[in-house]
């Protein structure tokens, strides 16, 4: 496989929509050239339009340039440090767009209980194909799904010849309790978190205002990363624990191939996208620094509303510079 690919094709987005999803890189130096990219490893040199790529995956022996970062940062790319072929996230950058406009929607859509629970119901509509969800309140699509998931756990068990005793997990540590096929199942679900994770981040929204979930950082994430377990993670587990390979290592590289075949996170933008803005949606994301005010809804930012000077501290910022690398350092 080579070191860079495309996770999605140029047509799978149009507007961030018309911006490759993705670019993974790994094992290679990342420079600029103008408004272009410059990606450089044993095996090619590829330039990229940084104003083409919603999200760069950053992955494992990769090296950046300072001015690489800034002309991402101001083509509102998204830069990911991720893990091999991005299946996990250790930290992100700016989104793809500078305006809010998916995070303001996403918390209006959340804050309404009516809005919040036809999200819900789209979101298990995707997990139950050909039924009808649309009347169900959240007690009873819980139990349904509670249902559905026993059975898939019992037809995988069945279909492979691995006993299954249950879903065993300890919070805090998700390979301390259970069998082997827990422990795969912990380790398949954690690259799927990272992925899921990655994409809410690198669209602009924000990965803890879930809909289903709540309370947690990445409830979002959990809600996202549920539509594709029966898909892929737990018939991965199973598979996995068939054939004797029951290290986290047999579960991570596992997904991730299943992740390139399939082009998964192609996917994830999109249902992330038509679950907060489906077909119809008045909805429009463009940068404007405005100030809030109670009575007018907004007003202009980046203008002085005050009569006179303020009061107050005036300058809380440390910077930390080193000297330049060619001037000698001091004897003491």
């Amino acid at each position: 496989m080579p070191d860079i690919w495309w996770k999605a094709d140029p047509q799978d987005l149009h507007r961030l929509i018309d911006r490759v999803s993705s670019v993974y890189v790994e094992r290679s130096h990342l420079d600029r050239d103008e408004n272009a990219i410059v990606i450089i490893n044993k095996r090619q040199t590829v330039r990229v339009p940084a104003a083409m790529v919603a999200v760069m995956l950053l992955g494992p022996v990769t090296r950046t340039t300072h001015a690489a970062i800034a002309l991402l940062a101001d083509s509102g790319t998204t830069v990911c440090w991720v893990g091999e072929q991005g299946v996990r996230m250790y930290a992100a950058g700016l989104g793809p767009s500078r305006g809010a406009g998916l995070l303001h929607r996403q918390a209006w859509l959340v804050t309404r209980p009516k809005e919040r629970l036809a999200v819900a119901r789209t979101m298990y509509g995707m997990r139950f194909p050909g039924e009808d969800v649309s009347t169900l309140t959240m007690q009873q699509l819980r139990g349904r799904e509670g249902t559905r998931i026993r059975k898939y756990y019992r037809a995988q068990a069945a279909r492979t010849g691995v006993a299954w005793n249950g879903r065993l997990y300890k919070a805090g540590d998700a390979f301390a309790a259970g069998d082997d096929l827990n422990r795969l199942l912990s380790a398949a679900n954690a690259v799927l978190y990272g992925i899921c994770h990655a994409v809410i981040i690198g669209l602009g929204a924000s990965p803890g205002l879930g809909f289903v979930h709540t309370g947690k950082a990445t409830s979002f994430v959990l809600d996202i990363a549920d539509l594709y377990k029966a898909e892929y993670t737990i018939p991965l587990a199973f598979d996995l624990a068939a054939q004797g390979l029951t290290e986290e290592r047999d579960a991570r590289l596992g997904l991730r191939d299943l992740i390139a075949r399939d082009k998964l996170l192609g996917r994830i933008v999109t249902d992330v996208k038509n679950l907060l803005t489906p077909e119809g949606t008045d909805f429009e994301d463009s940068e404007a620094n405005l100030l809030w005010d109670e009575h007018l809804g907004a007003v202009p930012g980046g203008t002085n509303y005050a009569s006179d000077t303020a009061h107050g501290m005036t300058d809380n910022h440390i910077a930390l510079i080193g000297t330049d690398i060619d001037e000698a350092e001091p004897t003491s």
